[in-house]
């Protein structure tokens, strides 16, 4: 995912998505349509054409790709038109020394500090645990319930988010107490 640039006022939202080839690709996204060659199908399109307008979509912070599955913000989108004006820039969680592909996924799959959904992808799924991981302090000891509510003030499924953690050594439990196993370390 790239980084959103240019981010257009809501009075040129409209125009950025019906301009060229960019509306057939919506509207195939809102009917259904999730992998590029469903996409390229519905909008009778070529798929290196409706790639192009994904993209751009994408760098609009319109659209995002997980896996192969694209989904549009319809979310991000309502709440432009319902306030007259796009969310502030800094809507995702601070990235702190990420990296710009990092900062991406957090952007991608953050609004504010919840988390949206979580990836489907392992390797940003890892930047999401990662950022997650963060909210324990190395060398304390969590009880179970303390880990929930820390995971449920980011996503609803916080045990799945306690269990990738674990899975993946973010964490690590013994006898229902939880410690910070791994990840990135904030100095």
């Amino acid at each position: 995912m790239t980084e959103p640039t240019d981010l257009p006022d809501p009075a040129s939202l409209l125009a950025l998505l019906v301009a060229g080839d960019r509306l057939p690709v919506v509207a195939a996204i809102v009917l259904g349509a999730k992998t590029l060659p469903e996409i390229a199908e519905r909008a009778g399109l070529a798929a290196r054409d409706v790639l192009r307008v994904l993209t751009r979509l994408e760098s609009a912070g319109l659209a995002s790709v997980d896996g192969d599955e694209w989904t549009l913000h319809v979310d991000l989108l309502r709440e432009v038109v319902t306030t007259n004006r796009w969310p502030a820039r800094d809507t995702a969680p601070p990235a702190g020394d990420a990296s710009p592909q990092s900062a991406a996924v957090l952007r991608a799959f953050f609004r504010g500090d919840r988390l949206l959904r979580v990836p489907a992808q392992r390797n940003k799924r890892l930047v999401v645990l990662d950022f997650m991981a963060r909210d324990f302090e190395p060398g304390m000891r969590y009880s179970e319930d303390e880990v929930n509510e820390k995971l449920a003030a980011r996503h609803p499924d916080y045990a799945a988010l306690r269990r990738y953690l674990v899975d993946e050594g973010f964490l690590a439990r013994e006898s229902g107490i939880y410690w910070r196993a791994g990840g990135t370390v904030d100095v």
